[in-house]
Order: C-alpha cells, then sequence, then structure tokens
C-alpha cells in the first residue's frame, strides 16, 4: 500500500461549542494520511490512476464549511466523503483546533480519527 500524505491544510471555520466559536470563526489544521494501492499509476504515469490530492483538499475544504458544535464530528464528514474516492483504502485524519477558547496556556487541540474501507 501507498501513502498519501497532506499536511497543514490551513482553514478559517466556524466550529464549536460556543455561539462565539460559531460566529466569530477560528483557524484549523487538517493532516491527512491515505492508503491506497498505487501499482496502476507507477505503470501508467497518469493522474486518472492514483488519487488526486486537488481533489481531496478540495473536499477537505468543502465539508469545514459546515458548521459542527464538535470537531470530531467534521473530521468523520470529511472521511465519509474521501471515501466515495474509489482507489482510498484507508484514512487516518488529524483536525487541529488552534487557540481554542479555554482559559488555559497551550497551542492547540486536535483530534485523530483513522478508517479502513469495508
Amino acid at each position: 500500500m501507498t501513502k498519501l500524505n497532506i499536511k497543514g491544510i490551513k482553514i478559517y471555520a466556524f466550529h464549536g461549542h460556543f455561539e462565539e466559536e460559531k460566529k466569530l470563526g477560528g483557524h484549523f489544521i487538517v493532516n491527512l494520511e491515505i492508503g491506497f494501492n498505487s501499482n496502476k499509476v507507477v505503470s501508467t504515469d497518469k493522474l486518472e490512476d492514483t488519487i488526486d490530492y486537488v481533489q481531496v483538499i478540495d473536499i477537505v475544504k468543502e465539508q469545514m464549511k459546515k458548521t459542527k458544535n464538535m470537531i470530531e464530528s467534521a473530521a468523520d464528514e470529511i472521511l465519509d466523503e474521501l471515501f466515495k474516492i474509489d482507489l482510498i483504502q484507508s484514512v487516518s485524519i488529524e483536525l487541529e483546533k488552534i487557540n481554542p477558547p479555554v482559559n488555559a496556556n497551550f497551542d492547540k487541540i486536535s483530534i485523530e480519527l483513522f478508517r479502513t474501507k469495508q
């Protein structure tokens, strides 16, 4: 299996438990590890035989537009959409929430989800 890594997709979105987060928004970073079989593309050298990372990034950006209370829900919906791409066999997603509105000194919080195609 081949792994495509897309790291540091920066997005401004409106996810959060607090109304303020939904109104003002915040910064998020999405990191992906996508597993797929690259046997065909290594012989054909054609984009249609591999994972188009532009398509993947567009899916992430589109799904992040949908306001969610919890980042777990946002990440899960991204996974649902990515698995509509036939070549994808597994995905690990890390969704980082930068500077969440918490009275503590830290940089970010993040969740990670991993799923394989059934």
